[in-house]
């Protein structure tokens, strides 16, 4: 299913393997090559509907559904298929941690995207590279393009419903590692303040935190290593929010280091001179459990090397 062009108003009902497929990849799967933020902008501005009703990105559709989907027009420029480097399709191949008949996990490499735009590919156009036997190859979840670590994907449609059941119903556990400003107060570490995706005027995207209209959001941070300069946590995100490692800490005044969105630019200069050219944020852990399984599966990404440089550069305190 790839349609590269929509020159009017279509109406798709939803088969019958696309159950609780969240609104926006069900589009991106249709347009592969219209950019996300055209697909974005359709879904806030209401011309993409299920069941003539307005929907969000996040909203998620099932059999039988009726999706709007306005003309989508995709620049001439772009429908010259763009094909990853050998250099990607090496990066990736190697990154590879865990893989069965129904599941793949990656390390992911920071600034690669989950999701390529126009003239431009990210990990799933990768992936799908090298393994054109699985059509069905789809992203389990997403974690964002400067954040490093375990990523899963589903080679079959089967085992994508069942991945996306189990983060509903709470059944994965998500261990990050990241690097953060200031020392942490056992009072500070649970956070639950409900966060809000906003759009700036320029058309960025910023999450903000929203104790009216924001949706439930917790986090639970653990503190492993403490440094004259800051403190290494372990965040363990109970809900999966965009950006919710990120705006959590810095609601608590301990804002990850490298971060260009929420940081601190005082703690980012003093960082960028120890060898800090990214987000401190890392998915150090994943552990999964799908139905009937007799055991979970457990995948560990170790720290890239760039980032235990940066450690190896901190004042370690005893």
């Amino acid at each position: 299913m790839d349609t590269q062009v929509n020159s009017q108003v279509s109406f798709v009902t939803v088969p019958e393997d696309y159950t609780d497929q969240r609104v926006d990849n069900f589009i991106f799967a249709r347009f592969r090559k219209v950019p996300k933020s055209r697909i974005y902008r359709a879904i806030r501005k209401g011309e993409v509907r299920v069941n003539k009703k307005r929907v969000t990105a996040e909203t998620r559709i099932q059999p039988g559904d009726i999706v709007r989907i306005p003309p989508m027009h995709v620049p001439e420029s772009d429908h010259i298929p763009l094909k990853p480097s050998q250099q990607w399709l090496k990066i990736m191949a190697n990154s590879i941690l865990y893989e069965d008949d129904g599941i793949l996990a990656i390390n992911k490499p920071s600034g690669i995207p989950v999701h390529g735009d126009a003239g431009t590919y990210g990990v799933i156009e990768v992936m799908r590279a090298l393994y054109p036997q699985y059509p069905h190859l789809e992203l389990a979840h997403r974690i964002d393009k400067e954040t490093s670590g375990c990523l899963l994907l589903a080679k079959k449609r089967g085992v994508l419903k069942q991945l996306h059941a189990a983060f509903r119903e709470g059944d994965v556990q998500k261990t990050y590692y990241a690097l953060t400003l200031g020392k942490w107060k056992k009072s500070e570490l649970h956070v639950e303040v409900p966060l809000k995706r906003c759009e700036r005027q320029t058309g960025e995207c910023v999450i903000l935190v929203d104790k009216t209209h924001g949706k439930v959001s917790l986090t639970n941070f653990e503190i492993l290593d403490k440094f004259e300069e800051g403190e290494g946590v372990l965040a363990h995100p109970v809900t999966g929010r965009t950006h919710q490692i990120r705006v959590h800490a810095q609601y608590r005044g301990h804002p990850l280091a490298g971060d260009n969105k929420y940081g601190d630019p005082d703690f980012n200069t003093q960082l960028k001179i120890l060898g800090l050219n990214r987000l401190f944020l890392h998915a150090m852990k994943l552990k999964i459990t799908l139905p009937g399984a007799s055991q979970p599966i457990k995948v560990q990404a170790p720290l890239p090397v760039e980032l235990t440089k940066v450690l190896e550069n901190l004042t370690r305190i005893a």
